[in-house]
């Protein structure tokens, strides 16, 4: 927006030009565009989970609590443990376990172990779990075909 003045004559409001109140949406209109092209390609990238081969079972489903996202806990095949994503040592986990949740100990733990893991390995986390206060625990497994 802006205002442009004439030559100052002495023509008065002859010289002198109106406000131009128009706006140009072109400039916001590509910016918006190139936002939603980056944010297409880089959603699908930030969905990321562990490559882990889960047991099969013939159980039924988990019923999703609507309130309360669940503490994610995987055990791949070579023996890492990931704490939502985040890699931690073992023997740690109770101490990072109590440090994330701190008093909410009724919070839902879902532990997705490789079926090649080692059931002592499996048991280990699941007693740091134990050990760290939580109560609700939850083995995710695959429907059998």
């Amino acid at each position: 927006m802006g205002l442009i003045l004439g030559s100052g004559g002495k023509g008065g409001r002859r010289g002198r030009r109106a406000l131009n109140a128009e706006i140009n949406v072109t400039p916001f209109v590509d910016v918006m565009l190139v936002l939603l092209i980056v944010f297409m390609i880089t959603a699908p990238l930030l969905i990321r989970g562990e490559e882990v081969n889960l047991p099969k079972t013939s159980s039924a489903p988990l019923q999703a609590e609507a309130n309360d996202a669940p503490l994610t806990l995987w055990v791949r095949k070579d023996g890492k443990v990931l704490v939502q994503q985040t890699e931690i040592n073992p023997a740690d986990l109770a101490a990072q376990l109590s440090a994330i949740v701190g008093e909410g100990y009724d919070k839902q733990v879902y532990l997705y172990a490789d079926q090649d893991v080692p059931y002592g390995l499996v048991m280990e986390v699941t007693a740091e779990v134990r050990r760290a206060g939580y109560t609700r625990m939850s083995f995710i497994t695959e429907p059998k075909e």
